[in-house]
């Protein structure tokens, strides 16, 4: 069941002053004003009740010894009747002073004295002529009414500092004060940054409202972080989102520059494969055929790349076929001849003569060329390795190109296969050949992936489907 809270009124000065206050401050005032009250009230109510008791118990036991002192016999020898100091015989052996002496004189069997105020009674007795006096109890009910008076004051004073200790030592550190110094330095946790702090934990938070506020602060804080999250990764998929944009955009103009390179290549490289067919039909020298013969196929290897140019600026559909995959490794590092380090370089093919796919051989045969050529200009001129590898993975064929260079650097791993990154330094490196390559094996239904081998070296990583 929830209660609704009554609408605030507007403090004045003293409210004002009051709410300023820190809260063990407002409590120790609210507290001690409360026992002020309480005492009070006690003292004033009980207090009364006792006086008129005791003035109602003196009045019967004055009037009762002054009718005892009015029959002209001695009082009983009682314990506790010594206090009425009861004594008879002449007036110099009572020690009465003169004025009394002559009252009495002229008053026989009169009594002398005021009940309510006088200490002593006194009187002559008509027959025999002694003279008698008796002390009254009204210095015994004061000082009894004082005694009550001071240990109503010290029970209440022994209550009332038991009860702030109870409170201030106890309870209110425990129920109020941890609870808050909880929100408090989980608060400066937020302000400072230090977020395993900022949130209160739960076998901290009472049930309680304090709790409930606890809680509630608890949830903000988590939605605000949720939020600041969500931001930050708004920010960086738009960060993202920018470059990606400057990198279409320069992919875009190269695909137009592209198109127009094709068509300046097309002519003068079918004049250069009309020559070397030519070349062929007329030179017998078996050397100088397969030089020429080397030279068909990296005139054709242009031919195909002349298309690759086109497709920057229009979509054709890839031509798929059946293809062996250890012969197309074996092509694509010859068309790498040309490399002076291709001759050092230790090149070693392990795919296996079984290892078949459905793909664009012109596409793939970019792949791996592109491919084997980083991995050529990666490795030392000395002892250089270039390692390619195929296992079956299900449904897969897992291929993998390593190298025994440097690696990729850490900071440019994350980002090899976007456009224009690249680690080589000089004229050679385009920072297109990975994400052409991408791109190719995303065509195929496969994937690609770049890591950095325990021992050194590059490893490239391609699944494609069998």
């Amino acid at each position: 069941m929830k209660f609704r809270v009554p609408e605030a009124r507007n403090p004045g000065y003293l409210g004002k002053r009051f709410g300023d206050l820190k809260v063990r401050l407002k409590l120790v005032v609210l507290h001690n004003l409360f026992f002020l009250v309480l005492t009070s009230s006690v003292y004033f109510t009980v207090f009364p009740l006792l006086e008129q008791r005791v003035s109602g118990a003196r009045s019967r036991e004055i009037s009762l010894i002054t009718q005892a002192f009015l029959a002209d016999a001695p009082l009983p020898q009682l314990p506790g009747l010594e206090i009425y100091s009861y004594e008879e015989g002449s007036a110099q052996a009572l020690g009465l002073s003169k004025e009394i002496r002559i009252w009495l004189d002229g008053h026989p069997g009169r009594i002398h004295g005021t009940a309510a105020t006088d200490e002593y009674l006194y009187r002559k007795n008509p027959v025999s002529g002694i003279y008698r006096k008796i002390r009254l109890p009204n210095e015994y009910y004061r000082q009894a009414l004082g005694i009550i008076r001071t240990a109503l004051f010290v029970v209440l004073g022994v209550i009332y500092i038991l009860a702030v200790l109870l409170l201030e030592l106890v309870i209110m550190p425990l129920y109020v004060y941890r609870p808050l110094r909880a929100m408090l330095d989980a608060d400066y946790s937020v302000m400072t940054g230090d977020r395993p702090r900022e949130i209160i934990p739960a076998d901290d938070i009472p049930r309680d409202e304090i709790g409930q506020i606890m809680l509630s602060r608890n949830s903000t804080v988590e939605q605000l972080r949720a939020r600041e999250a969500e931001l930050e990764a708004a920010l960086n998929r738009l960060e993202n989102a920018k470059q990606s944009l400057a990198a279409q955009d320069r992919l875009a103009s190269l695909g137009m520059l592209s198109a127009g390179v094709a068509h300046e290549l097309n002519t003068p490289l079918a004049v250069l494969q009309g020559s070397i067919e030519k070349l062929l039909e007329t030179v017998n020298a078996p050397s100088a055929q397969q030089r020429l013969l080397r030279m068909q196929r990296v005139a054709t290897r242009l031919r195909s790349i002349s298309e690759g140019l086109l497709d920057f600026a229009r979509v054709r559909k890839p031509r798929l076929e059946d293809i062996a995959l250890r012969p197309l490794i074996d092509e694509a590092w010859s068309l790498l001849a040309l490399d002076e380090k291709s001759g050092a370089a230790n090149f070693l093919n392990t795919v296996p003569a079984d290892c078949r796919l459905t793909g664009n051989p012109d596409r793939l045969m970019q792949v791996f060329i592109n491919l084997l050529r980083n991995a050529l200009q990666a490795i030392p001129d000395a002892n250089g390795k270039i390692r390619v590898a195929a296992i079956p993975e299900g449904r897969c064929w897992a291929i993998t190109v390593e190298d025994n260079g440097p690696g990729i650097p850490d900071d440019v791993l994350p980002e090899i296969f976007d456009a224009f990154i690249t680690t080589r330094l000089d004229s050679r490196g385009t920072g297109l050949g990975l994400t052409v390559s991408e791109g190719i094996i995303q065509q195929h239904g496969g994937t690609i992936n770049a890591l950095n081998n325990p021992g050194g070296g590059a490893r490239i990583e391609i699944r494609l489907p069998a």
